[in-house]
């Protein structure tokens, strides 16, 4: 696996992840691009016990682009995109309109029960193939294991920014979740706190641990294999009954 390291025309960072070890990956991002914007603003519910971002810059992003158009495709004579390469295997560059940033701006620092502060952090694409009409689903078992060592390369990094509480790898596909590109693509979150969910889960987690003493997450996993393995037995031998009884 290689990774290479770049910028783009306003300064982004740009990773590519390739299989190989001889691929060149020394385009240049040739577009005139707008200053990039500052971090959202972060407002905590005391209510919910919840920070919210709001990132009103979000409301000018790409949204539903026609295939020719795509900016996560491979940039091609007279149409750059996102990836100034002609080619690509797994690409990550940082959201030119992310939810939160190390581009801070100037909020005000409001304590108490509604405290106000800059949404720093980090928000990255990941594409994970150039072919626009592709899926996760359908990359090759050697493409999968570069896009999760992508994944591990990103997460190690943004896991050691000052100010990041927790970092989440997720997929976006299909329009039921709101995609604004149907590119095959995820996203990587470096969040300036832990999320609710993930608050729950470590909840869950702990409390589990002290009154088994064992690990919450390999404990649900044997649970469901056995299950599996339970089931697979009775549909054995209820296949076995009806072979018995000639239906």
């Amino acid at each position: 696996m290689r990774r290479t390291a770049t910028h783009l025309a306003d300064g982004r960072e740009l990773f590519y992840f390739d299989l190989r070890d001889d691929v060149e990956r020394d385009a240049i991002d040739t577009r005139d691009l707008p200053p990039r914007p500052t971090a959202s603003e972060l407002r905590y519910d005391p209510l919910t016990e919840e920070w919210v971002a709001i990132a009103g810059h979000r409301q000018g992003r790409t949204f539903l682009p026609p295939a020719d158009e795509c900016p996560l495709c491979p940039s091609a004579p007279g149409r750059p995109t996102e990836i100034p390469s002609p080619s690509y295997d797994v690409a990550v560059f940082e959201n030119r309109f992310p939810s939160f940033s190390a581009n801070l701006g100037v909020y005000p620092q409001v304590g108490g029960l509604s405290e106000v502060r800059p949404g720093a952090g980090r928000c990255e694409v990941v594409c994970f193939t150039s072919e626009h009409d592709s899926s996760f689903s359908r990359l090759s078992p050697e493409r999968v294991e570069l896009v999760m060592e992508a994944w591990i390369d990103r997460t190690t990094a943004l896991s050691a920014m000052p100010g990041v509480e927790q970092v989440f790898c997720f997929e976006n596909r299909g329009p039921e979740i709101g995609i604004t590109l149907p590119h095959p693509h995820g996203q990587i979150y470096a969040y300036p706190y832990v999320t609710p969910r993930t608050r729950t889960l470590l909840g869950a987690a702990r409390r589990h641990r002290e009154r088994t003493g064992g690990d919450l997450f390999a404990d649900v996993l044997a649970a469901e294999a056995g299950g599996c393995q339970s089931l697979a037995e009775a549909g054995g031998d209820a296949a076995g009954d009806e072979q018995m009884l000639g239906v």
